[in-house]
């Protein structure tokens, strides 16, 4: 009986040596195929660095980005961009509309942001409108702050397109008063002859 055992116990440690490389071999398959999965779910692409302007850099012109950009030099024109962030040094002469500004040098002209925020080093010279602003102590600010919930003017980039509309509705409702009368003239004959054919009858 013990020798039957001892033949029955390495058919078995042999069936498990079978299963068991099998086993890692799902394991590593499962694996490759869980590892493939979140590369395959996740196109989401990493956001690029944000565009610096060196302080050595004066720029002419407009500036436009729907990333970040970070500016240490000199900028003679508008920027658009997310995030902008004015270095120290920095000196921007135009207008500035980002989702988030922040502001450590100087600015001469509108902000424009969501959320804007002047440091102790900032020098603003122009008007701010916000939906969140934040000035630190010893920031040098000169104009006018006024809070809008859509400071990025994206409606008011809307609301010029309706204008022309109503006039044109102006325009097509006088087309209509003046077809309006050719109908009835029209429609007038037509009655007219079913008129006589009554009368005759």
């Amino acid at each position: 009986m013990f020798s039957k055992s001892r033949i029955n116990e390495p058919g078995p440690k042999k069936g498990e040596e079978e299963t068991k490389p099998a086993a890692p071999r799902d394991e590593a398959r499962g694996g490759a195929e869980a590892n493939a999965a979140p590369k395959a779910q996740s196109p989401v692409k990493a956001k690029p660095p944000a565009s610096s302007l060196s302080a050595d850099l004066t720029v002419t012109g407009d500036l436009k980005s729907t990333g970040d950009i970070v500016v240490e030099g000199v900028v003679d024109g508008d920027i658009s961009a997310h995030l902008l962030t004015v270095g120290e040094g920095a000196t921007i002469r135009g207008e500035v509309v980002a989702d988030d500004v922040v502001v450590n040098g100087r600015v001469v002209g509108r902000v424009r942001g969501l959320k804007v925020r002047l440091t102790s080093s900032a020098r603003v010279e122009g008007d701010i409108i916000h939906k969140t602003i934040a000035i630190e102590s010893g920031a040098h600010f000169e104009g006018s702050v006024q809070r809008q919930d859509d400071p990025l003017g994206t409606a008011s980039q809307q609301q010029p397109a309706p204008q022309p509309a109503a006039a044109n509705k102006g325009g097509s409702g006088g087309a209509q008063k003046a077809s309006a009368p050719a109908a009835e003239e029209s429609s007038k004959p037509a009655a007219a002859p079913a008129q006589e054919g009554a009368k005759k009858g």
